[in-house]
């Protein structure tokens, strides 16, 4: 199984190989060491480090990250790969052509800023024109979390229609991440969850608390989680520390607890345009039960059914997030409705059960 970084493995693919390995699968996980090796391994798993920056558009990074795997893989042509992630797909898929893996599963969990664009550029059509090389083979399953993102590779023919698996995110444990009514609390939180990146939407919760703040300044308060990132779109540390009073508006970096955090808050705002594949901090606040407000993007919009669990407003728009964060604040009753109806579509479309099954499946489909 090969992911970007270690952390994110443990987030949003650690069962899966832990139901892997129950299933009698030798499971190997290659991604980047952030510090999480120890976790990884106590979970019984091999963890192989690998070389790669997961944001990086560096020639002879990119170069190194491929040839790490196209060595790894010439000693491992009897497995099953799964690569989740563009980068991933697509230097770990022109590695498992070349090496003639037995089977290939790549994950597309976002295409991320570089296919926010309207049109294709140039980059956009070398990525698609590698991947569509790749996956000329046999045994190679694609899993898509949005019907967005499988349009896209279907009509630049990256692969065909018998080659598509449809899993819708990375799910959420449901008896671990339970119901909870929503706190009774003086002070209502609005929380935001993603890594403190632009497109993520964190700019627009901002602006939208500080529209807010003459009428709710003591009564709500702005939780914002996520650690910093290093690519060009990231926010620097600077402008977020003199954006965010420590009051109203919080910076509180990356939550591991984040089941704690959704318990404690009563809004999950998540104005993201990143091209997301679906969120998994949006499917966590359904599990919990909590009303959510995003944007009318890709991945995004299939966790909210406006005005059924939460609201859709369009990107880049502070406005309109603040007009619908105002309704939920000052209706509790709605809060409440919205909140269950969150639930009901977690028990519905994000099991983890589900996504795991339906990854076990595809394993022994592509080992045949």
């Amino acid at each position: 199984m090969i992911v970007n970084e270690d952390r994110f493995f443990l987030s949003h693919r650690g069962e899966v190989a832990l139901a892997a390995q129950k299933d009698g699968w030798q499971v190997t996980v290659v991604c980047k060491d952030t510090g999480c090796r120890h976790e990884v391994e106590a979970m019984g798993l091999k963890m192989l480090s690998m070389p790669v920056n997961p944001t990086g558009k560096n020639l002879g990074q990119e170069l190194r990250t491929w040839w790490f795997l196209y060595t790894l893989y010439i000693k491992n042509r009897d497995a099953v790969v799964h690569h989740v992630g563009l980068k991933n797909i697509l230097w770990g898929g022109l590695a498992a052509k070349l090496t003639g893996v037995r089977g290939v599963v790549n994950a597309v969990s976002g295409l991320g800023a570089l296919f926010s664009k309207d049109k294709l550029g140039l980059m956009e059509k070398g990525v698609l024109y590698v991947m569509r090389f790749s996956n000329r083979r046999k045994n190679v399953k694609v899993i898509f979390q949005n019907n967005e993102d499988k349009r896209l590779f279907l009509q630049c023919r990256v692969i065909g229609e018998s080659q598509t698996e449809f899993i819708k995110g990375s799910g959420v444990d449901l008896d671990d991440f339970k119901y909870v009514p929503e706190p009774e609390s003086e002070t209502l939180k609005v929380v935001f969850s993603a890594r403190m990146v632009r497109r993520k939407g964190v700019v627009e919760v901002i602006e939208a608390a500080e529209r807010l703040r003459k009428d709710y300044e003591g009564k709500v308060e702005f939780w914002l989680c996520g650690r910093l990132a290093t690519n060009a779109d990231a926010v620097p540390k600077e402008e977020l520390e003199g954006r965010c009073d420590g009051k109203y508006i919080k910076w509180l970096d990356f939550q591991k607890d984040m089941k704690s955090i959704l318990e404690q808050c009563h809004i999950m705002a998540f104005p993201s345009y990143y091209r997301e594949g679906v969120p998994k901090s949006l499917i966590d606040a359904c599990a919990i039960g909590r009303p959510i407000v995003t944007t009318n993007s890709v991945g995004c919009k299939d966790v909210v059914d406006d005005g059924v669990n939460g609201f859709l407003i369009p990107v880049k728009d502070s406005e309109s997030l603040a007009e619908k964060l105002r309704i939920l604040i000052e209706d509790k009753d709605l809060r409440i409705k919205m909140g269950k109806a969150a639930r009901r579509k977690a028990e519905l479309e994000f099991a983890l059960e589900d996504v795991v099954k339906k990854h076990l499946e595809i394993y022994h489909r592509v080992y045949e």
